[in-house]
């Protein structure tokens, strides 16, 4: 343990593997299988220790010590001003019963007071002693405060009294239990340092107080502390510290842990194992997710439906569909069948990669398979037909429905409501939404947000209000959505006052000044694009990409050409990153102010600086040139905008 006394761990991740996994699975299941551990997911990111001594830290953590005076006197160390009780007990005994009770009654500054006059008696106060004091006065609830951690550090660096494995104990445990994890961190360094090694429980108590806490990074120092220690973390810790790094995105660290425990020989089953899946599959790394699969299937635990339910998610996501369609055959080979998440999965992408036909087999499929649709299932193909305006399909798909047993619920009444919308047909949406309301179908926000889309769609914003106000006044919540809706509804009517009084009554984000941003820009407003500017500013609202294209726009439009690129090198170099729209924009905004020779440098830039210019960039810069009957041909950026 001597190469670990005075480091801690903290963590790197690197770059994405070099060499690609091979695409067909039955390739995989012949390929030999190495070591969990010598198949990272990433070649050099697999999370790593790196140590760094902790005595640097003292000063940093705890400024206050730089004030301490040399002696060790607790007294000197908690002396702030006042009178304390000086009574002067007749014997240790006693003494050590007083230090106690003030402990236990919460007053440490007595308790210290009493601790310190024991050095009336040769080879007194003991670190035992110490420790009494510090056990009292958590055991009463007291709470680790800075005065006892200041106390501890003092008396660390102290050789009057060295602290015991038991001291060290204390200190983690209090500094713990009041989330000091980092404080906590520097003590268990000096507990190296001093020779003594934490207990499991220790360490154990400690890594679920920060998975509690969601402080995940001090979750993954507390476990490769373990894995110094050569200690296992329970079940329920590992399974809920690997949960939360694959919902946080965390997949690199999640996968880290996951290894570690399985290096050594540590396999708490499924459990622990689908998010890691999961985690992998959405964040399209399937083929790995697959080596891990199989790797744990050659082991000979048995892996259930929703392990084989993510690669189908990760193949149908990555557009793989023979390989989703082989694996669940494997799925049933293996004496499983299908769940209602896996043909859920499958519909959902089908329906997201236009391919609604096959959906549209899947209920009756699931019918015979023994496994009944649910209305989740029908609200997702109902949503794509509703894209697709396809009334016919829909209604029989509805009657289907509620031959089944089923009810429409809210999600249905909003995906057909707007498919309906999304499709053009406003009048048919309105008719629809109403009789869905008066017949007493459950409602939404989501649902009364289409309604307002309508009713903004058709210039009745000033109707929208008023039936947001009612509903607010019925005690239904409007979303932002909600407002955002209503205010670029103002916004296209031309009703700026109307605007400006609806965005004081609740509390607008940046779409809600983007939505009057964009209107002012266009109508190259100084005076209200100055205005949502300065009260953006004043509210704590960070401009994102949409704000700036706006800003391009209206730059543009009032002539102020060299602002306008000043603002394009601002976002190539500090973001937010500007976007295709923001680039065509730009270039159409340019050429049309008769800067076309300034646009063609632009795009240059652009082009150089990592973007790809789609079909409607070179529209916009082969219409400028042919109106002077010249042809567009991209040059060589020419450094600087001349």
């Amino acid at each position: 343990m001597n190469a670990h006394c005075s480091s801690f761990c903290s963590y790197a991740h690197g770059s994405s593997p070099s060499s690609r996994a091979p695409r067909q699975p039955s390739g995989l299941k012949r390929q030999p299988f190495l070591l969990l551990a010598a198949m990272p997911l990433c070649s050099d990111s697999v999370i790593r220790f790196c140590r760094r001594g902790l005595r640097t830290y003292s000063s940093v953590i705890f400024p206050k010590l730089a004030s301490f005076s040399s002696s060790s006197c607790a007294l000197q160390t908690i002396d702030g001003g006042g009178e304390v009780e000086s009574t002067v007990s007749s014997s240790y005994d006693d003494l050590q019963r007083g230090m106690r009770g003030h402990a236990a009654s919460g007053d440490l500054r007595q308790a210290l007071w009493t601790w310190n006059l024991m050095r009336n008696s040769p080879g007194k106060p003991t670190v035992n002693d110490f420790n009494a004091l510090v056990h009292s006065y958590l055991k009463c609830g007291n709470r680790f405060s800075d005065v006892l951690l200041e106390v501890c550090l003092r008396m660390m660096e102290s050789s009057e009294i060295a602290p015991n494995a038991i001291t060290f104990n204390l200190i983690v445990n209090g500094l713990v239990a009041v989330g000091n994890f980092r404080a906590a961190f520097f003590v268990l360094g000096q507990m190296f340092t001093s020779g003594f090694l934490p207990s499991f429980t220790l360490l154990s108590r400690w890594l679920k107080k920060c998975i509690e806490s969601n402080s995940l990074t001090d979750s993954l120092g507390v476990f490769d502390v373990m894995l110094m220690m050569d200690y296992v973390p329970t079940e329920p810790s590992v399974n809920m510290l690997i949960c939360m790094l694959s919902k946080n995105g965390m997949v690199k660290a999640a996968y880290y842990v996951f290894s570690s425990l399985l290096a050594k020989g540590c396999f708490f089953g499924v459990y622990t194992l689908n998010p890691i899946l999961w985690a992998l599959c959405k964040s399209g790394k399937t083929y790995t997710a697959l080596q891990l699969f199989y790797l744990i299937k050659k082991t000979g635990l048995g892996l259930y439906v929703c392990s084989y339910t993510a690669l189908v998610y990760g193949f149908c996501k990555e557009g793989l569909w023979e390989d989703a369609w082989w694996f669940v055959d494997e799925m049933q080979d293996s004496g499983l069948k299908p769940s209602l998440v896996t043909y859920t999965v499958l519909v959902k992408f089908l329906c997201v990669n236009g391919r609604v036909e096959e959906a549209l087999r899947y209920p009756s499929l699931m019918e015979t398979e023994g496994c009944s649709p649910d209305l989740l299932v029908y609200n997702i193909i109902l949503q794509e037909l509703s894209h697709l305006d396809r009334v016919f399909d829909i209604t029989v798909l509805l009657d289907m429905i509620v031959s089944k047993g089923y009810s429409p619920d809210a999600y249905t009444v909003a995906v057909l409501g707007g498919g309906l919308l999304k499709a053009g047909r406003v009048g048919d949406c309105v008719g629809f939404l109403l009789d869905t309301i008066s017949e007493g179908y459950p409602i939404d926000v989501a649902v009364y947000n289409i309604y307002l889309q309508c009713l903004c769609s058709q210039s009745r914003t000033t109707e929208a209000l008023y039936l947001l106000e009612r509903m607010t006044g019925a005690g239904f919540n409007p979303s932002n959505v909600s407002y955002n809706i209503i205010l670029n509804g103002f916004c296209r009517e031309n009703k700026f006052s109307k605007a400006v009084t609806l965005l004081n009554q609740f509390l607008p984000d940046v779409v809600s000044f983007n939505t009057i941003l964009s209107w002012a820009c266009r109508q190259r407003s100084s005076e209200i694009v100055e205005w949502i500017l300065c009260r953006m500013q004043n509210e704590g609202i960070t401009h994102d990409v949409f704000t700036s294209t706006c800003l391009i726009r209206y730059l543009c439009r009032v002539g102020k050409v060299s602002e306008c690129l000043k603002l394009l090198d601002n976002l190539l170099l500090n973001g937010p990153k500007p976007t295709i729209v923001t680039f065509n924009v730009a270039l159409h905004e340019l050429c049309n102010s008769g800067s076309r020779e300034i646009a063609s440098q632009v795009f240059e830039k652009f082009s150089n600086s990592g973007f790809l210019p789609n079909a409607a960039s070179y529209d916009i810069m082969s219409r400028a040139y042919a109106r002077t009957h010249a042809t567009f041909a991209p040059v060589s950026f020419v450094k600087g905008y001349g």
